[in-house]
């Protein structure tokens, strides 16, 4: 079942299999590193769509030095006048390093077309000038993944209500997402339209039903693990080493110094 057909998966079992994923993610890691390999992931779908959450997840236990996340702002003025991938092309993965794009240079073909922020010409330029971009990338070796998170307009709307309740989730809330509602049919023309030009056989386009989060974020994980040949590398062979005897050392009085006040103990 997928989509709004789905039933819900029950957390202990999502958290079950979420670890076991999370300790190939690791495993995943450290062939990327070791192999020299560059591995690009594309997070992209409508707002509240999931894309966040399951970045987080992936990322959870990784180390930051290997595997980080791209979020670009909006573009600079001077930015503006490059090249439109430039920008994008800065934040590319050196060898054994993951990069995941939180949004990505598909922003041109969502928000910027819907929302007027681009030309008819900067659009169809950037429509044919896509699927060769993603080609480079392949030929000289780069591990490109592209998954759209697909999320029902019942759905999203619940989501923004919640988050407008949530001081904790209101921040993710600007008036271009909710304006993102009134402009439903108008994404999904657009992303109708992505779709027809860049799902290209070298770099496909792979849809995660996200309408339940749990079921997106590990579909997502263990597909992306099973596209991608890695193999278990044998960590460095480590030796805990026995503390020396002391040599007369002592810690400076606690007055010396300025600690951080116990709020915790207020607690009990």
């Amino acid at each position: 079942m997928t989509g709004n057909d789905a039933e819900t998966l029950p957390r202990k079992a999502y958290e079950r299999e979420l670890l076991r994923l999370q300790m190939e993610l690791v495993k995943l890691q450290e062939w990327v590193r070791t192999e020299g390999a560059r591995l690009v992931v594309i997070f992209e779908g409508r707002d509240a769509a999931g894309k966040g959450g399951t970045i987080k997840r992936v990322t959870e236990h990784l180390n930051p030095r290997v595997a980080r996340i791209a979020a670009l702002p909006k573009p600079t003025e001077r930015e503006r006048t490059q090249w439109y991938f430039q920008r994008y092309v800065e934040q590319l993965p050196a060898a054994g390093e993951i990069v995941l794009f939180d949004r990505s240079w598909y922003n041109r073909a969502g928000v910027e077309h819907v929302m007027g922020f681009c030309t008819k010409e900067e659009y169809q330029l950037f429509l044919r000038q896509c699927p060769i971009f993603e080609r480079m990338l392949v030929e000289d070796g780069i591990l490109l993944r592209k998954y759209w998170f697909s999320v029902s307009d019942a759905v999203q709307q619940e989501r923004f209500r919640r988050r407008l309740e949530d001081p904790l989730r209101r921040w993710k809330l600007s008036p271009m997402d909710l304006d993102s509602i009134t402009r439903w049919e108008a994404y999904s023309r657009a992303k109708d339209e992505m779709l027809v030009h860049t799902d290209v056989s070298e770099a496909p386009w792979y849809i995660v039903e996200s309408d339940d989060k749990r079921r997106a974020r590990l579909n997502m994980i263990a597909h992306l693990l099973s596209t991608v040949p890695y193999h278990e590398v044998a960590p460095p062979v480590l030796d805990l080493p026995a503390r020396p005897p002391s040599t007369g050392y002592e810690r400076p009085p606690r007055d010396l110094q300025t600690y951080v006040p116990d709020h915790a103990a207020s607690l009990l």
